[in-house]
C-alpha cells in the first residue's frame, strides 16, 4: 500500500542496525528497553540504485525488535541524498509500512523476517518507489510461512505520497481499469487463466500494493490473492498508455519518470 501516514517504529521494541538508519534516529545502533537483536544477519537487499539527476541513493537500514508477540529482523528499504524532507518522507512510510505489518495480527504470536524482493524499486526524476516484503510466520511455526507485501511511492516534487486517489480522480473509474487490465495480464504470469477472479474485483484493496516505474504501473498482488500459495508472488505491469483516460493528467509525468 502507499503510506499517507508516517508511524516510526517503536525504538523502546527495535534497534536499528547498519550505514542506512538515519544519524539523527534516537538509538541507532544500541540497544534499547525490551530490544533483541539476532546474530544472523537478514537476507541483504539488492544492489544500490542511484540517480545522479536527483542525488538520492538507494540504501537500507535494519530493523531488529520484539514486542513480547512479534519478533523481527527486517531489512527496510531506505534513501539517502536528494532533498532531506522528501527522503524522510519515504524513510519514514518505509518504516510505517512495516509498522502495520507488525501490528496486523492483534494478540497472535508470529515472527517477520525480510525477504530479498524488498528494495528501493525505482528512484525517478520525479517519483521515489519502495517495495516491502517480508516472511511472516507463526510462533510456533504454522504449515509454511505467508509473505506479506506492502510499497510506498512518493511524489519528490511535494514530498507527498502518492496514494491511488492521488492518481485516479475518479477513483472507481480507476480500479475498474485496473481490474480491466490486469484480467488481460495475469493469464501470462504464474496465475494463469485460471487466476482468482475474486482478486482483482475493482476494489481499493485489490489494487493498494503498486509501484510507479518507467514502464507502468506495477501492480502487487498478495499471497493467495490471485491463486494457490505455490505459485508465490505474482505481479503486472498496466503501461500508462493504458491509465491515461482515468488518471490526474499532472500525475502522468511524475509517475512515469
Amino acid at each position: 500500500m502507499a503510506i499517507s501516514r508516517i508511524i516510526a517504529v517503536p525504538l523502546a521494541a527495535a534497534v536499528l542496525v547498519g550505514a542506512g538508519a538515519c544519524s539523527d534516529e534516537p538509538g541507532e545502533g544500541t540497544s534499547t528497553a525490551g530490544a533483541t537483536a539476532t546474530g544472523a544477519a537478514p537476507a541483504s537487499l539488492p544492489p544500490v540504485e542511484q540517480n545522479v539527476e536527483t542525488g538520492y541513493t538507494a540504501t537500507s537500514a535494519r530493523v531488529v525488535g520484539d514486542t513480547g508477540l512479534v519478533r523481527y529482523d527486517v531489512e527496510v528499504p531506505q534513501v539517502e541524498g536528494g532533498d532531506p524532507a522528501v527522503a524522510a518522507e519515504f524513510n519514514e512510510s518505509m518504516r510505517a509500512a512495516l509498522q502495520d505489518q507488525i501490528d496486523g495480527s492483534a494478540g497472535e504470536s508470529f515472527t517477520l523476517d525480510g525477504l530479498n524482493d524488498s528494495q528501493v524499486a525505482h528512484i525517478g526524476s520525479r517519483v521515489l518507489a519502495g517495495l516491502l516484503v517480508t516472511s511472516w510466520n507463526a510462533d510456533p511455526p504454522g504449515a509454511h510461512p505467508t509473505p506479506l507485501v506492502a510499497t510506498v511511492v512518493v511524489d519528490t516534487d511535494n514530498g507527498q505520497p502518492i496514494t491511488l486517489n492521488t492518481l485516479f480522480p475518479d477513483l472507481q473509474a480507476g480500479l475498474d481499469r485496473l481490474s480491466e487490465e490486469s484480467a488481460l495480464l495475469l493469464p501470462g504470469t504464474a496465475a494463469g487463466p485460471d487466476f482468482e477472479r475474486s482478486g482483482i474485483e475493482p476494489t481499493h484493496e485489490n489494487f493498494a500494493n503498486w509501484l510507479a516505474t518507467p514502464d507502468g504501473m506495477e501492480v502487487h498482488f498478495s499471497d493467495y490473492q490471485v491463486g494457490p500459495h505455490a505459485i508465490g508472488l505474482v505481479q503486472v505491469t498496466v503501461p500508462w498508455d493504458r491509465l491515461r483516460g482515468v488518471m490526474a493528467p499532472a500525475m502522468v509525468d511524475v509517475v512515469s519518470s
